[in-house]
């Protein structure tokens, strides 16, 4: 699907909506209150489509005051975040370059929401560590307070070790099946020897005791997959300092590909994919690489401000102006 507008028409809020009503969340804020219309208590995305055969029908209500809510087939879920387990969205919107070119706790994000998706059943991986090391920077605390014994820390510190090997080994394996195919999307787009690495080795019991009372003395735990990162590089070059926008567009958008592809190659999963202002530093040849890619997965929906920058006739085009959207037959 192509959707073409003027600039400010409403293509993003319309890509926007879309996220927000298959994943819980906008890609743009996590301020829910700038999602409602001014003026209005609480706004509303209803969506309709098939999951292979199968007919579904998403409802997200969200107000400036009350919690969101989420139908998944007339059924109320629990939280609104049980739709991301139901339902698989890839964005690629223009500041989404920050993973590129913004601090490792940014690519830190990105692998474990990425993680996530590849291996479900270690999703809950990030969330168990973070945990732990917060409770271990608690006991730290405690303990430098007088609150609390030494030992007081032990505990935590065994689940920071456990927890981090275990997270350390999952982001290896989705690395490992993102990198190769991370190199040929972006060989296709132009960015040649490009590629993705994550070394890092987990904390042992050993070290974490020998540095105790540095962490003791600044209350946090210094060491651990919490401070790791995701380079980003072509050639010899960390794409970060030394790319280009266009390189660090392509890098991404790459990223985007490599995994919808491993997704539905390992898991059997056609993701909706949005693609905001994509086309608009991408050359003919590319575009039609692109073109070509995107094809190969279920719906896609891009933004454009001209329909010609699409080489290839999309299934549907919709034309945005300020309040509508109409089919272009």
């Amino acid at each position: 699907m192509l959707v073409v507008g003027a600039n400010g028409a409403g293509k993003t809020n319309l890509l926007e909506s879309l996220h927000v009503g298959t994943q819980g969340f906008s890609p743009r804020t996590r301020m829910d209150a700038q999602l409602v219309r001014t003026g209005a208590d609480r706004s509303r995305i209803s969506l309709q489509g098939h999951r292979g055969p199968t007919g579904t029908t998403i409802d997200v209500t969200l107000g400036r005051r009350d919690a969101k809510q989420a139908d998944l087939n007339g059924a109320r879920l629990k939280s609104v975040e049980q739709l991301r387990r139901e339902i698989t969205t890839l964005v690629f919107t223009p500041d989404r370059l920050a993973l590129v070119k913004g601090a490792p706790a940014v690519r830190r994000a990105y692998l474990d929401r990425s993680l996530a998706r590849i291996l479900p059943t270690r999703a809950a991986l990030p969330i168990e560590y973070l945990t732990a090391i917060g409770q271990r920077n608690a006991a730290l605390r405690r303990i430098a307070a007088g609150l609390s014994g030494r030992d007081a820390a032990d505990p935590w510190t065994g689940k920071v070790v456990e927890y981090g090997d275990a997270l350390v080994q999952a982001r290896r394996e989705a690395v490992a099946l993102l990198g190769p195919l991370f190199t040929e999307r972006a060989n296709e787009l132009g960015l040649l020897d490009a590629r993705i690495s994550y070394e890092s080795d987990a904390p042992t019991r050993a070290q974490l005791d020998a540095r105790f009372d540095r962490d003791l003395e600044r209350g946090l735990t210094g060491l651990g997959p919490h401070l790791d990162d995701m380079p980003i590089n072509a050639d010899t070059r960390d794409l970060r300092t030394f790319g280009s926008q266009g390189e660090q567009r392509i890098a991404v958008l790459s990223l985007l590909l490599a995994e919808a592809e491993v997704l539905r190659d390992r898991r059997g999963v056609l993701p909706l994919i949005l693609l905001d202002d994509v086309l608009s530093e991408l050359d003919g040849s590319r575009r039609a690489h692109l073109a070509l890619r995107l094809a190969e997965f279920g719906q896609t929906v891009v933004t454009s401000t001209d329909a010609v920058t699409l080489p290839t006739a999309p299934a549907q085009l919709l034309e945005v102006t300020p309040g509508r959207v109409r089919e272009v037959v």
